[in-house]
């Protein structure tokens, strides 16, 4: 599998296997046949409501903690100092780790700096081995930059072909955060699976649409964490480091930017105050 290498040294993998909108009584099998395909970064969040499941396909596993790499994140209404130590405690019982590989504030919303905080306490104990953000725009991240001592290792923002993100991805390698995608296949949103672009490029190369997005973002060094619950497709998405898109390949899928997100803006005010006040706890 190929790695990037994060701002502290820590190696993550550029393919993982994320578990955002998989049911918890179907988590435990859909990660074991991830596991089993090949993956060894799991994403998972405490919003998901699944991360006990996650931890049981990893215990029931075999696989050595050593070759997983784990990210979870911390919702809103943990967000603080104190709130977010129990929080990462409480994601790592129900994990059944004693380490997380990565741990995220979940959106920018909330006293992310007083979870910053206690976030590189957890860093410096090694008990969280990157931290990083998620949603976060580049105002966002800058000011957090700027005013904390470590910077984030990872930011996980909506990034896929009608969302490329590429002046958000230039200011992170300015700055030295990695970029990960979530959503990568927009949710299959404006016709992603069968447009016309992304299928004659699929075509060229004998490969699926997913295959190909896949691939776009392998190379542009874009941290990747593709959903299924077929045990198929996993192995599906898996495969793509045999082949390679052309430079006027990843030129036509450049057009399809739109520059907005197909979800939500987090600088909507309406969409801070829905996201802001919606609590994991109730």
């Amino acid at each position: 599998m190929q790695t990037v290498t994060l701002n502290n040294g820590v190696k993550m993998p550029i393919l993982g296997f994320g578990v955002f909108q998989i049911a918890p009584e179907q988590t435990e099998q859909a990660v074991t046949d991830a596991l089993a395909a090949g993956y060894r970064l799991l994403d998972t969040a405490a919003a998901y409501g699944n991360e006990e499941a996650v931890g049981r396909a990893i215990k029931t596993s075999g696989i050595p903690r050593e070759e997983l790499f784990v990210t979870t994140k911390l919702w809103v209404q943990d967000t603080g100092e104190e709130n977010t130590r129990r929080a990462f405690d409480t994601s790592l019982r129900k994990l059944g780790l004693d380490y997380l590989d990565l741990y995220l504030i979940h959106q920018p919303y909330g006293d992310v700096h007083g979870s910053w905080r206690a976030m590189e306490g957890l860093n410096r104990e090694g008990r969280a081995k990157a931290i990083g953000v998620s949603n976060f725009y580049a105002d966002r991240l800058v000011d957090l930059i700027d005013h904390n001592e470590i910077t984030p290792a990872v930011n996980q923002i909506e990034t896929h072909p009608f969302f490329q993100r590429t002046a958000d991805q230039e200011l992170m390698r300015e700055r030295g955060v990695q970029i990960e995608s979530w959503g990568g296949f927009a949710e299959g949103k404006n016709n992603l699976f069968t447009h016309p672009v992304l299928s004659g490029i699929a075509g060229q190369h004998g490969r699926s649409v997913a295959q190909v997005v896949l691939r776009w973002l392998v190379q542009r060094d874009v941290v990747a964490i593709p959903k299924s619950v077929r045990a198929d497709r996993m192995k599906e998405n898996i495969d793509v480091f045999d082949f390679e898109l052309t430079d006027d390949q990843m030129a036509s899928i450049a057009t399809l930017d739109t520059g907005g997100s197909l979800f939500f803006d987090h600088r909507d005010p309406a969409a801070v105050s829905r996201i802001g006040n919606l609590s994991i706890h109730d």
